[in-house]
Order: C-alpha cells, then structure tokens, then sequence
C-alpha cells in the first residue's frame, strides 16, 4: 500500500491522505517523496480547485521518524566519531540540502499555491506534522485531535515552517512557551489559540470537511489565488507595499472570467456559476 494517496474528485476536491497509520503517519518511507508530488500535481491541474491534506488511521502526522532519525544518527557518527561540530560531519551540506528540498515542496507549496489548502486533523499533528497542518489556509479538526511542538522531547530545533506560522497565529509569546515546553494539547485549547478554525465531532470529520472543502472548490479559484499572495505578501511587507500589491491583483481579478460572471449574476439576480477562471 503507497504512504501517500490521492483521490481527484469529481467536485474538484484533490484529495490528499497520508497512509502510514502504524506510525502515526511519521515521515518516513515514501511519505516526503509521494506527498510533494501529489502537491505538485494538484497544484499544476485546474480541475483541481480545493486542495485538502489528512491522515489515515488514529493520527494526522507524527513528525518525523524516530527511528529513522536514530538510523541516520549511528551513520553520522560512524562517520566521524571524533566529537567535531555536525557542520563538519561527511555529508551535512547534503542533508541540509534534502530538507530544505522538503520544506520547498511541502509546506512552502501548501502556503503559497494559488488555490485553497485545508487539513482536516484527524488525530495527532505534532514536531513536523503540526507545521504540515499549519501550512494550509484553513484547519477544520476532530474533536480527538492532539497538537504539540514535540522537538524538545528529541533533542531537536524544529522544522518544516511551524516557527514560521505559529507565532503568526498563536503570537510569539505563546509560540515560545509552545516550543519551550512541547505541552501537547488538545482540539479545544486549538480552537482557542487560534490554531484550529473549527472542531467537530471525530466521526463527522471527512464528511463534514470534504463539504466544506467542495464549497471553496466552487469558487473563484484565481480570485483565491490572489487573495492568498496578498495575504502571504502582507506578512513580510509595509503597508504602502501591500496597498500597491493589492491595487495590482484587484484589477487583475476584475478582468477575470469569474468576476465577470458574478457581477452578471448580481444583475440577473441568480447565483454566480464560478468556473475557477
């Protein structure tokens, strides 16, 4: 059975689900691998409208493998077992290299592609899979949901974009304690930081989620394509920057097919029929 699979629906729902339910769904095997081109390939397909990434099984994502971090560790070592800084173990600009490979084409493409992204949270999201799950626009999450930094508790820094988004979410006091402490918590206290969207009940969560994602898929696809790259720009930039960005992608949006459908619409007095164009 692949790690990672993938169903393109018929309501332009990509369906994306990672598939390694004996390990909490970790990073390892062909997850990394399979869930970027599942991405890329969602990412290139108009019909593809709604992007929605989850978890089989009792967990969304575990972060990465343990035990293949102890593995890759031992070989480190062996390498070079005399003690030197890691930057100067055989092989460290190439690991380095791989991640940064694997945060471009997961949570960077999650954040940036210019169609909607939502994680339905199905269980445990924590080290790496809670900044998976924090790469998408919108995280709709079951009540038996767990959350947490998780890299103290392996002697790690933290990866894959959550010391990115968290303290844009939760604000950087929190996020700190959130690191410092890796506390786990639950869908409610989620909820109440402002990392989950909203909570329901745990058997509810596919039917409800691919619902609501359908909707977004329904939409004006470029439109939500632009307001995502203000959104995204408005984090690094000044207002005078975001005004004149947003001036640019307003009248870009006007000549678009669907805003001149909606605009019929409102005259006609009937719903839009928005073709994501």
């Amino acid at each position: 059975m692949s790690d990672v699979l993938f169903e393109k629906r018929p309501d332009g729902v990509g369906l994306i689900t990672l598939n390694r339910p004996e390990s909490l769904n970790a990073m390892g095997g062909d997850l990394i691998p399979l869930l970027s081109h599942y991405l890329e390939e969602s990412e290139k397909d108009r019909e593809v409208r709604c992007v929605v990434l989850t978890g089989n099984g009792r967990g969304f994502c575990a972060g990465g493998d343990v035990k293949g971090m102890e593995a890759r560790n031992d070989r480190a070592v062996a390498a070079d077992p005399s003690g030197a800084p890691r930057s100067f173990v055989p092989g460290f600009e190439r690991m380095v290299k791989e991640l940064r490979t694997s945060h471009r084409e997961t949570v960077l493409r999650m954040h940036t592609m210019a169609k909607p992204t939502l994680a339905l949270v199905n269980g445990v999201a924590v080290g790496a899979g809670l900044g998976l799950a924090l790469s998408c626009d919108i995280r709709i999450v079951s009540d038996k949901a767990r959350f947490g930094t998780a890299f103290k508790n392996v002697g790690l820094s933290g990866d894959f974009g959550s010391t990115y988004f968290l303290p844009r979410l939760v604000g950087m006091g929190r996020a700190r304690e959130l690191y410092l402490t890796a506390e786990i918590f639950d869908a409610e206290r989620a909820l109440e930081l402002g990392i989950a969207n909203r909570v329901v009940p745990h058997d509810q969560l596919l039917e409800e989620g691919l619902a609501f994602a359908a909707k977004l898929a329904a939409g004006p696809t470029a439109s939500y394509g632009r307001m995502k790259d203000n959104l995204n720009f408005a984090e690094t930039s000044t207002l005078q920057e975001l005004l004149d960005r947003e001036a640019i992608n307003m009248r870009l949006s006007s000549f678009s097919t669907d805003s001149r459908e909606a605009v019929r619409a409102f005259v006609e007095k009937r719903e839009p029929n928005f073709i994501g164009e």
